[in-house]
């Protein structure tokens, strides 16, 4: 690991996204809350939240951060679910990695939930796409 007990404290946040493209009917289903296993984006989202709790233990040289905020977005579109996560911490480095697995996990998640009505489901474009840093003393 990276030492950082020099580095200050500061207000971290980071954002990250993802996409998972879906067959039509698949989509419906989601709307509908018809998929055998549950509520596709919620269970998602529930997901997505215990996985960036868990970061630290997936990605073998990061960090553990005491997770101020974690919130995860999904939206429904006319191809597939897009989904959005949002990071903060109070710490001395960064919680892109916590944005990032979030977003990972509640795809992969969906693709779970889903698998058994759509087998050309396709996961791409997670990204982060803001991070951000501020003093904790203005």
């Amino acid at each position: 690991m990276v030492d950082v007990s020099k580095k200050e404290p500061m207000m971290r946040e980071a954002r990250a996204e993802g996409f998972i493209q879906l067959q039509k009917a698949t989509l419906d289903l989601i709307r509908r809350d018809e998929t055998k296993k549950g509520n596709v984006l919620t269970t998602a989202e529930i997901a997505g939240i215990q996985a960036a709790k868990k970061t630290s233990e997936l990605i073998p040289l990061c960090h553990p951060l005491a997770i101020t905020h974690i919130s995860v977005d999904t939206c429904l579109g006319d191809n597939g679910v897009k989904v959005t996560a949002t990071a903060r911490c109070q710490g001395s480095t960064g919680i892109e990695m916590e944005a990032l697995t979030t977003t990972a996990i509640a795809l992969l998640t969906i693709y779970d939930m889903c698998k058994a009505v759509d087998k050309t489901m396709v996961i791409g474009d997670i990204r982060l796409i803001e991070k951000s840093k501020k003093s904790l003393h203005p």
